[in-house]
Parts: C-alpha cells; structure tokens; sequence
C-alpha cells in the first residue's frame, strides 16, 4: 500500500504541472540558473501552456523538455523522462533537424536521461554533423558512448569538447568521470575541484550542478576510503539544500561505515521520504536487517522489488542493472536477476558497469565461467572501485582461484574496509576461511 501512495504522489506531480499557469513575468524570463526548483515549476507551467495554445511552437516544446529533465535531476523523479522525450519528439515532428538542432539536442537528452542510449548517441552524432564546432553535441556523444562502454569515442569526443570549451565546468566534470573509471581518483578530484571553482566565478551559479559535482567529489572520497572527506562534502551540500537526497542517502551510507546504525538509519528514512529510490531504499532494509529489524526490512526489499518493476514499465527502456544487482546481492530470484543484466548487456550497453553486472548475477545463477569472462571485461580499465574488485574476488574463489581471489578482496577492503555494511562483512568471512 505504501508504494502505491508514493508512486501515485510522483504520477500526480506530473498532471499538476501540466495544469496551465503563467508564471510571473520576472520569472518568465530568467534563465533556467538562477533559482531553484520553485523557478522550474514555474517553466514547465509556462511552456506547458504556451504549447498547448499552439503545440507547432517548436521551441516551446524545446525549452519543455529541457525543463522536464532539469525537474528529473532535481527531484529524481524519472516519471518526468517521458514527456521529456515526447515534448522533443514532437518540436522534430513539427520542424525537422537540419533547421531544429535544439530539438534534436533536447531528444538526445531526453533519450540519454531515459537510458535510450543507443538512440541518444545516434542523434549526438547527427549533431556533430551539424554543428562541428559546438561543444554540446560532443558532450551528448560522449555521455552516450560511455554507457555503451565505447570508451575511445568516449575520450575523443571529451578532448574535443576540452578544444572547445575552455574554462567549462561540463567538460570538468566528465574528465573526472574519465579519469575515475581509468584508475585516477586524485585527477578525478582535481577536475571536480575545477568544475566547482569555474560554477563557483558564475554569476547565477546552478545550484543543482554544484550540488552533484560536490556530491560527486563526496563519492570519490568513499571509494577510496577517506569518510570524513566524503562526510565533509555530503555536509556542504546539505547546508544549503538540506532537502538533497543523494547527499543524505550518501551521508547515511558514511554513518553505516562508522557503525552509527541509528544514525544512518535516520538519514535513509529522510531520504527516502523525498526521493524513494532503488539504491537508498535497499540500503535501509540492509540497516534494518542488520540491527534486528527483520520485518522491517522485509518490507523495504518489497518495497525495492515493486520500485523496480515500476521504472520498467514507465521507461520502456532497459534500466535494469540496480534492480538486478539488488537481487544478487540478496539472494533472490536468481535466474531474473541474470535475465535482467544479460539483456541489457547483450543489449548494447557494454560498459564495465554491465559486464560487473552481468559478472556477479552470473555467479548467482549458477554459471562460473560466464561469470569470470564477464568480470575480467568489468576489470579492464583498472577502475579503483571496491564493489568491482569484491565481486571479481567472490567470482575467483568461486572458480578455485583462492590466491586471486583474496587479492581482489584485500585490494577492495584496503581501497574502503566499509564499502557497504553487507558485502563488506561477507568479504572479510571469506578471507578468514582457509
């Protein structure tokens, strides 16, 4: 009952948006950074009416989509991504490509943030066609390409945008992606560090993407073990947005890693209260389980199971790795589990994450070999992540590679001994086994 509330809330939000309301005329023409998410509303009930008076107002429908996304990153509400995509959709139907680029960059986006990668790569691509010399679409590109694991497009086009865009804080933000998944925390961090100066020297700074360069210079900082870094950082955002759910599920997970249990308990139900995602959601069974709360806990991983079907049928689009994760890490219903992360995998999306994916759930269901190929295709870019190099250590001693396998385990222990309250502890078990 409890999911069918909270999924209804999110559903309505929707229709309430749509309802037709100018916003102020101060507010009508500010731009999309200057305040938060109250000025968001405001535009998507603008541009909202605007197209229902002439749905053909193609730049109208533009600004929609963007806006629907900008709602997406600042709520975590993915119900918004469709009509992301049909606002962009239909801007294109009405004033083709070649003399609409907005258009097809927002349906690059809108497809991009729905996990329609593929799809979103092909339109980036017919952005630099059309635009050459534009930033953007080499960001769009290489945004696509890095989820579909074609990670020398990805270098390309993020060098390009670098030539491009000098000084620009999108383009710091991804080197720090590229730089992490390469095996290069400290550069990582640098190139946060730059983003958040270069946001910081704005006029109208976005609010929103700070929040997520710090939050993510938070993350890099708990992958590599130094918890009052990533405390420090989780705490910086909260001061200004303390409504900010990752911040809160992340600082949550930082308290779990200290053993505060009640304390990071409190900040999950905080933080799902205001975004119920699959991640936190999970994690406060994990917690719940932990000290005791087997009921409680069982309604969490319910809860976790019907957040999972949700998203795959509003989206349409495979957006099933968290999900399948989740039921390997828990035991449960394993022939789904490597369904799900077999089919996005052998869907095109080949990046380390989806091989790690389809490594573990493999293990789960019962098939080594498949595991072991797919966890040294999770491994190949020397990613300093503890969850990737647990997973490899669990899938080596399951294959009878004992001295492999308590290499990757200590390597992931030492990189961050609490990367997660479950998995961590079932590390150190099978270490201390002979």
């Amino acid at each position: 009952m409890a999911i069918a509330v909270t999924l209804g809330v999110l559903a309505q939000l929707t229709e309430k948006l749509l309802t037709p309301s100018a916003p102020p005329a101060s507010r009508a023409l500010m731009p999309a950074t200057s305040d938060g998410e109250a000025a968001t509303n405001d535009f998507i009930r603008y541009y909202s009416e605007r197209v229902k008076r002439d749905p053909e107002e193609s730049r109208s429908q533009n600004a929609l989509s963007e806006y629907y996304l900008q709602r997406v990153r600042e709520t975590g509400n993915e119900d918004y991504l469709p009509l992301a995509v049909t606002a962009a959709q239909t801007s294109l139907e009405t004033v083709p490509a070649a003399r609409n680029l907005g258009g097809l960059l927002a349906l690059a986006h809108a497809e991009f943030s729905n996990h329609a990668f593929a799809a979103a790569r092909q339109h980036a691509e017919q952005l630099v066609q059309l635009e050459p010399d534009k930033g953007e679409s080499y960001a769009v590109l290489g945004d696509a390409a890095l989820e579909l694991g074609d990670y020398d497009t990805v270098d390309a086009a993020y060098r390009k945008m670098e030539s491009l865009q000098e000084d620009n804080a999108g383009t710091a933000t991804r080197l720090a992606r590229l730089a992490l998944l390469y095996g290069k925390p400290e550069e990582a961090q640098r190139q946060l560090q730059t983003a958040l100066c270069l946001l910081g020297a704005m006029s109208h700074p976005p609010n929103e993407t700070i929040n997520w360069s710090r939050w993510q210079l938070g993350e890099v900082a708990f992958a590599t073990g130094n918890y009052p870094k990533a405390e420090k950082e989780y705490r910086a955002i909260l001061k200004t947005s303390p409504s900010y759910f990752r911040a809160l599920g992340s600082l949550a997970r930082v308290r779990a890693a200290q053993h505060d249990y009640p304390q990071a308990i409190s900040y999950y139900e905080e933080a799902v209260r205001i975004v119920p995602t699959l991640d936190a959601m999970a994690s406060l069974g994990d917690l719940y389980l932990l000290t005791g709360r087997e009921p409680d806990a069982a309604v969490r991983y319910d809860l976790v199971e019907q957040l999972g079907e949700h998203s795959r049928k509003i989206h349409g689009t495979p957006y099933d790795r968290n999900f399948a994760l989740f039921l390997a890490d828990h035991e449960k219903k394993p022939e789904l589990a490597y369904e799900l992360a077999r089919s996005e995998y052998h869907a095109g999306r080949r990046d380390i994450y989806g091989a790690d994916a389809l490594a573990w759930t493999a293990l789960k269901a019962g098939r080594v070999q498949e595991a072991e190929t797919a966890s040294k295709e999770a491994l190949r870019l020397s990613t300093w992540d503890p969850k990737l190099l647990y997973r490899a250590g669990m899938i080596a001693r399951a294959a009878g590679d004992e001295s492999l396998a308590a290499s990757y385990l200590q390597r992931a222990l030492a990189l961050s001994p609490e990367f997660d309250p479950l998995q961590a502890a079932k590390a150190r078990e099978a270490l201390a086994v002979k």
